[in-house]
């Protein structure tokens, strides 16, 4: 039996993304994004003349050109794909006897957190459970995101029960689904000598601060291996898209792939766990750039597992994380 209750609703979230893949659109969303003192925590005024001087004049035109090499007929990869979840997560809970609103938040550009929480409370939410669609948690994401739903509520008389999902980075789901996409990957050509899981990285000196990021995503990855029966000598963990001069958390994934030919390593197959939902940093960064590192230093086969995207696993996954706290 469907119970109706629209006094509970579901908001999902992510990063964000540019309107369009232009420069102009590119420099609202850069603006944002760096300007976030979770994702950069350089004192205010030296970094607002970092930021506006140098970044915002050079960075969006690059920016958008590999923005361009993965923008869709439906706009964003990521938006296009976090629309079809958000439908497909609705769904999923309704088949399960759950009619909530199940609603969209990017943490930057559009549709914000803030429009989200707008749409929960015009359906008379006044119980919220959000799900940073994140499954390790970091300072520069998760945190980043409490900060942005605590602020949309910052200006309301009545606050909802909040419900906040801090991370999901070794749920039985999450990592059957991870090992399912890679089995079947594995069906369909057989496997490379060498499996990477590349994570986003962070600068090394928050994992110094105590983030629970490195640790989680160690963990993600041994249960990740051990699903998959896999020996230690036959994957790695590595880390992709820093940004800066200051050390981020190693071995880079650039560089890992670049010296691997070298070793004697000649085929591998990459899968990025902590990413929901294809984007930029993995259709263009690793499914493509990376790949020319590989080939260009010796390497002869290189294969990019997708993201778990609307996958049905997947989707059941979120379910069973946001149907707990009903």
């Amino acid at each position: 039996m469907t119970v109706i209750n629209p006094a509970t609703g579901v908001l999902i979230t992510n990063l964000g993304t540019p309107d369009a893949p232009t420069p102009a659109a590119l420099r609202r969303y850069l603006a944002e994004f760096l300007w976030d003192k979770r994702v950069v925590d350089l004192p205010r005024p030296l970094w607002w003349l970092i930021l506006h001087g140098i970044i915002l004049r050079t960075r969006p035109k690059r920016s958008a050109a590999l923005y361009g090499k993965v923008w869709g007929e439906q706009g964003s990869p990521l938006l296009a794909t976090a629309r079809r979840q958000r439908e497909r997560l609705a769904a999923e809970l309704k088949e399960r006897g759950h009619q909530v609103p199940v609603v969209l938040g990017m943490r930057y550009g559009k549709p914000s957190i803030a429009a989200a929480i707008d749409e929960l409370h015009a359906a008379g939410v006044r119980r919220v459970v959000v799900l940073p669609l994140y499954p390790q948690n970091s300072c520069s994401t998760t945190a980043s995101t409490f900060d942005a739903v605590s602020a949309a509520l910052a200006a309301r008389r009545a606050l909802p029960a909040l419900e906040f999902i801090a991370d999901y980075h070794l749920h039985p789901g999450y990592i059957g689904a991870l090992a399912a996409s890679i089995r079947e990957a594995w069906s369909q050509q057989a496997p490379a000598e060498r499996i990477i899981f590349s994570f986003h990285g962070t600068p090394q000196r928050f994992a110094d601060e105590g983030d629970l990021y490195y640790d989680q995503c160690r963990a993600t990855a041994a249960a990740l291996a051990d699903t998959l029966e896999l020996p230690a000598e036959r994957w790695l963990m590595t880390f992709q898209s820093r940004f800066g001069r200051e050390p981020w958390l190693q071995p880079y994934t650039d560089r890992t792939l670049a010296a691997l030919p070298g070793q004697g390593v000649k085929s591998v197959d990459i899968v990025c766990p902590g990413f929901s939902a294809d984007c930029l940093e993995t259709l263009e960064e690793i499914a493509l750039g990376n790949r020319e590192h590989f080939l260009a230093a010796g390497g002869e086969r290189y294969r990019y597992i997708p993201a778990l995207n609307e996958r049905p696993d997947h989707i059941a996954a979120l379910a069973d994380l946001v149907g707990a706290r009903f």
